[in-house]
């Protein structure tokens, strides 16, 4: 309970400001369950997404993040630690071992509770507005774990916060979310991993409209969330 409080709490406060100012219309919500465990799987503009999104589904989001966002010293390490909680954001240490790993045990541990995990398959915020690439460790997530995934297409989060960028910007935030798809077979077979990767990232681009860019998107813009990958990364 004093988990959800810090969420809870953000989620209460921030709700009626963000949908005033920034509209969100959205489409195909009712496909997100109410119970039980699903992967919510997004393209990545910036890192509002993982704020709008999580806003307008009605229970829960749950993200990985790196643990030495939750150990940073300081008031402003403190403050980061209490920002990444109330935003729904789990640790994962990735000192040790392949570093997609933790992130795709601590992902399993999550949905075998029956928790909604939020993922960005790019594994990084795309530096130019195309759609890149997704990496297999979704697939691996869904197989192994039995959970659907629903693909998100976000829409202008680009305009309204730019990589950089703390004041947003004012523009309309669009959110289409797919109906549920379900997969199963050998996840340790590579090649199946990836027909099913790029699957998710085929429903993704159609929903969003993106160009789509059949390499991985460059490091250098990499973000807070991190790669469930199946891949090195």
């Amino acid at each position: 309970m004093i988990k959800k409080l810090p969420y809870a709490t953000l989620r209460a406060f921030l709700t009626p400001f963000l949908v005033g100012a920034f509209r969100p219309k959205v489409k195909g919500l009712r496909n997100v369950p109410s119970k039980g465990a699903v992967i919510i799987a997004s393209n990545h503009l910036s890192f509002s997404d993982s704020i709008f999104m999580p806003l307008v589904v009605p229970r829960k989001v749950t993200f990985l993040a790196k643990s030495e966002y939750f150990t940073s010293p300081g008031i402003k390490g403190f403050v980061k630690k209490l920002t990444f909680i109330a935003l729904g954001q789990v640790p994962v240490d990735r000192t040790g071992g392949r570093r997609s790993e933790a992130a795709l045990l601590t992902g399993l541990k999550v949905l075998g509770e029956g928790g909604c995990l939020g993922i960005y398959p790019e594994g990084t915020r795309s530096p130019d507005g195309r759609l890149y690439k997704g990496r297999t460790g979704i697939a691996r997530l869904a197989i192994e774990s039995g959970a659907p995934i629903i693909a998100v297409a976000m829409s202008n989060t680009d305009k309204i916060q730019p990589t950089g960028k703390i004041i947003p910007n004012l523009h309309r935030v669009g959110m289409k979310f797919s109906e549920p798809m379900y997969f199963s077979g050998d996840s340790r077979n590579l090649q199946h991993l990836r027909d099913v990767t790029d699957q998710v990232m085929n429903t993704i681009q159609e929903m969003s409209g993106q160009i789509y860019v059949d390499i991985y998107s460059p490091k250098k813009s990499r973000s807070e969330d991190i790669n469930v990958a199946g891949e090195e990364d």
